[in-house]
């Protein structure tokens, strides 16, 4: 029957433009949204959605113009979805929404919106791929628009044609919502560095979303820096050093309110070994290591010589085994309880977090969040 539908609103969508507005969403609760990786599997059993508002399930890929499931991975997201969608028995206000690209998989986006003929195509495929499966949304993770991400083909015309792409989809979305009496969500996830709202335009994009996960992460990775720091610090004093905040007032210079941005949480942290001990291995010369999710990170921790720290400037969290010369950077829940104190004090949308299972069997990450935002 939603496939009926589903063929009546792509009707409706080609042959005429919905109105667009800025969309604010009405919900006041601060949403509190999980990305699951979909290759390690799905268990319900391990996953509190009273404790969450939506769920990023990633990846669909886009292949050959089209939304379609990873490759080789149709049946098994099939089953994981329905999984997903069988916690709104447990919490019916849960959205559950699938995540299209992320770094791997955004090797097709440019070539899909590039016309409109071809934006028309992936469009199509977009909402074809929710009907199918039942969700209550679409999250754009194309990384990047105009900008080189994972030796993906882009273009200057990208900044164009991604907001062409938001607008399609949003209106296909209003069709099918028109004749189901539903709002389907529109949503991407965002780069946390300037360089990428420098060859958008975020302010315009805004419109067609209802919201927009920052990646408010990563901004150093221990693969391509031999300096020690901070992954995730939500404060800096550097003049050109990235930080949770800068992300935001980017954002926010750039035209998004403030009410639509979603501030990104990791759940795991980043390694350095052979670290110089001054300052406890902040800021010091080292080799990049490994990355460890937070579950590790906890069990990590209960060995004495693993010492936890805390930058006061940066409201950061970090590691220092001085026998080993390692160094860890990480979320704990004190960073996690600032960050929500700068999310209320801002009046933001909310928090995501990649990734939901790299949490402890006890949700000991998530748990803080929710409190924190209660």
């Amino acid at each position: 029957m939603r496939r009926i539908i589903f063929a009546f609103a792509v009707l409706a969508f080609l042959s005429c433009e919905s109105k667009v507005a800025n969309i604010v969403s009405k919900d006041s609760d601060y949403k509190i949204i999980g990305y699951i990786a979909g290759w390690k599997g799905v268990d319900t059993t391990k996953i509190d959605a009273t404790k969450l508002t939506h769920i990023n399930y990633a990846f669909a890929n886009v292949i050959d113009g089209k939304v379609i499931e990873g490759e080789g991975r149709e049946q098994a997201d099939k089953e994981n979805l329905a999984k997903l969608n069988s916690l709104k028995k447990s919490n019916p206000k849960l959205k559950i929404m699938i995540s299209i690209g992320g770094w791997t998989w955004s090797k097709g986006f440019s070539d899909a919106v590039l016309t409109e003929d071809s934006r028309k195509i992936f469009t199509a495929s977009a909402v074809d791929y929710l009907i199918r499966h039942d969700l209550d949304g679409l999250d754009f993770d194309w990384e990047y628009p105009a900008y080189p991400g994972d030796d993906n083909i882009y273009r200057a015309e990208d900044k164009e044609n991604f907001i062409l792409m938001l607008k399609s989809v949003r209106e296909a979305l209003d069709s099918l919502g028109a004749l189901d009496n539903t709002h389907y969500l529109s949503t991407i996830a965002s780069a946390g560095f300037k360089e990428y709202l420098d060859v958008n335009d975020l302010g315009e994009a805004q419109k067609y979303l209802d919201f927009i996960n920052i990646m408010s992460y990563d901004f150093i990775v221990q693969s391509w820096r031999d300096t020690t720091g901070h992954h995730a610090n939500l404060h800096t004093n550097d003049p050109i050093g990235r930080s949770v905040e800068k992300a935001v007032n980017d954002h926010v210079a750039a035209g998004v309110p403030i009410e639509k941005l979603v501030m990104g949480i990791p759940f795991y942290g980043r390694s350095w070994t052979d670290v110089n001990p001054a300052n406890n291995g902040l800021f010091q010369f080292g080799k990049g290591s490994k990355g460890y999710p937070y579950s590790a990170l906890f069990e990590m921790m209960k060995d004495s010589s693993f010492v936890r720290h805390w930058d006061e400037n940066s409201k950061a969290s970090y590691l220092w085994n001085e026998k080993e010369k390692i160094f860890v950077t990480f979320e704990d829940p004190e960073s996690i309880f600032q960050k929500a104190e700068f999310i209320k004090k801002h009046k933001m949308g909310g928090a995501m977090f990649w990734e939901y299972n790299e949490d402890t069997d006890d949700h000991i990450l998530l748990n803080a969040l929710f409190e924190s935002l209660k």
